[in-house]
């Protein structure tokens, strides 16, 4: 995986979201999967070993890291199925002429906070670059009926991140809260939304509301070493575990 030219590069995190959603039923079976903010491709690149049928599309609005997520999918043996697309996703949606069974996105998530001199990090990472009701709004848009959008964000927006989508249509049916360790507060939530139809949002109103599945992952056990959890889901991405 090149990142040289990418200002968000590869963390663990990440690659335990996409682990994640690569495991999902509803990916595994997706014939066509979007990736908003596709910065180095990894997530586009992690569902395509998972799910080899589908074609998958990832849209990067920052010029470097869309070619260098272009050159990483050219170089992968799932080069024919991935679609890199140098745009902003607002853009991407208003011309697109096909919706997807599944949208992934690790959205830029820094609100109020000190940004950086380097303007294509603050694009990455900060939501005044991408507010999420931008990005629910395109998401939901792009997403056909039934269909699952997964998000990573931090534990302390994950309420807000469920209120927005609500708002869009989006019901929450998973969450899976990240901690580095059994011993540490949780520091990502791992959400799945499906996009609701007509008979759906009736059942809602009548409080016949799908239960949320909660669960908890620890990144590291009690002597530093990557959990069985995590193990099983990262074994066929990482080279060493």
């Amino acid at each position: 995986m090149h990142q040289a030219h990418t200002s968000m590069k590869v963390c663990t995190d990440a690659c335990l979201f996409g682990a994640w959603a690569a495991s999902d039923q509803k990916v595994i079976n997706a014939h066509k999967i979007l990736d908003i903010g596709a910065g180095t491709g990894l997530l586009s690149l992690l569902l395509a070993q998972a799910n080899k049928n589908a074609t998958i599309t990832g849209v990067e609005i920052e010029q470097a890291a869309a070619a260098e997520a272009a050159s990483n999918f050219k170089l992968s043996p799932w080069s024919d199925q991935l679609v890199l697309v140098h745009d902003a996703i607002q853009n991407y949606s208003e011309n697109a002429n096909t919706l997807y069974d599944a949208i992934i996105t690790n959205p830029p998530f820094y609100e109020g906070d000190l940004k950086s001199p380097d303007e294509n990090k603050n694009t990455a990472a900060h939501s005044t670059a991408l507010p999420w009701n931008i990005l629910i709004e395109n998401a939901t848009k792009l997403l056909t009926v039934g269909g699952s959008f997964f998000v990573l964000i931090p534990t302390l927006r994950a309420y807000t991140m469920q209120k927005l989508c609500h708002n869009h249509g989006l019901q929450l049916v998973e969450e899976v809260l990240v901690h580095n360790t059994a011993k540490t507060l949780p520091i990502r939530a791992m959400q799945k939304f499906m996009k609701k139809n007509e008979a759906q949002m009736d059942a809602e109103k009548t409080n016949d509301i799908t239960q949320v599945k909660r669960t908890k992952i620890y990144i590291k056990d009690a002597d530093n070493n990557y959990s069985p959890e995590f193990n099983a889901l990262l074994k066929d991405y990482y080279l060493h575990l």
